[in-house]
């Protein structure tokens, strides 16, 4: 993706980045390095993530935006570095620990249930907020339907918020790659995460279906307060919706501020037209 090969967001869309009040920091990675073997993935690379805000990830294919994500939802442990989340060191994070304290992902490659509905889909988003155990769900009786009634109700609120009421029954299989891309985010949201990962979210998808995410994606963090960390290949996309962005390339640190300030970092620019090594 060329500096200047864009999509546009709506003109009001880009006044409510504006409008949105940032908060302090939530997320602090100080020196972040990753290693596979004798392969650098990252190599001390250093940013925060502040309440509120679209805090963007940017880079050529290969420069490590994925392994980060993981990295902060606890799927791979650095080998150096430190990791404060809501002022809490985090030592060895695991990936369900991070849910259970509010962080929620997708992911790049769609990871759904395809034989199952989107509304099932859903609520499997639900998991970590139910009580009842595997037994008393089966019998579908006395405390355990009452919590699955509440689930279902706060499932059927993301389903309108994405406004797919009428797929709400349809294998998710049966959906075409765009409408997938919003259950999954579906499924994400129905967790109630402080902080969303999205990994390419609008990966694959028409110029109407990109536009329908970014809609949603800056309904999320305004109405739901949500903070969000997103990796994206549209620039058009990163300029118009994020407050900050962190650019990377082949594992490391390349650029990091304001749209504007990215956008015109030599550095940046040299690294997407391929000339910086």
């Amino acid at each position: 993706m060329m500096m200047n090969d864009l999509i546009h967001v709506a003109p009001d869309a880009q006044l409510a980045v504006a409008e949105r009040r940032i908060g302090g920091v939530v997320l602090d990675l100080q020196n972040i390095s990753l290693s596979f073997g004798g392969v650098k993935a990252l190599t001390n690379i250093s940013f925060d993530v502040r309440e509120h805000e679209i805090r963007s990830i940017i880079g050529p294919n290969g420069a490590g935006k994925s392994s980060m994500l993981n990295v902060i939802n606890g799927v791979y442990h650095p080998q150096e570095g430190r990791i404060m989340f809501r002022g809490e060191l985090r030592q060895k994070m695991e990936p369900h620990v991070a849910a259970a304290q509010g962080i929620a992902r997708t992911f790049q490659n769609i990871a759904l249930f395809k034989g199952m509905s989107v509304l099932d889909n859903i609520m499997t988003g639900r998991n970590l907020k139910m009580k009842c155990n595997l037994f008393q769900h089966a019998l579908y009786w006395g405390r355990a339907q009452k919590e699955e009634i509440e689930h279902r109700l706060k499932v059927e609120e993301v389903i309108d918020f994405l406004e797919i009421q009428d797929i709400r029954k349809t294998p998710v299989g049966r959906l075409p790659y765009g409408l997938q891309k919003r259950v999954e985010l579906g499924r994400a949201l129905a967790a109630e995460p402080s902080l969303l990962l999205l990994d390419e979210p609008m990966a694959g998808m028409n110029v109407e279906e990109k536009q329908d995410m970014c809609r949603f994606i800056l309904d999320v963090n305004d109405q739901f307060g949500t903070t969000i960390v997103l990796i994206e290949h549209d620039m058009g996309v990163v300029m118009d919706i994020s407050d900050r962005v962190v650019v990377l390339d082949y594992g490391k640190k390349i650029g990091d501020g304001a749209p504007d300030e990215v956008k015109n970092n030599p550095e940046v620019i040299a690294a997407y037209l391929g000339t910086s090594h």
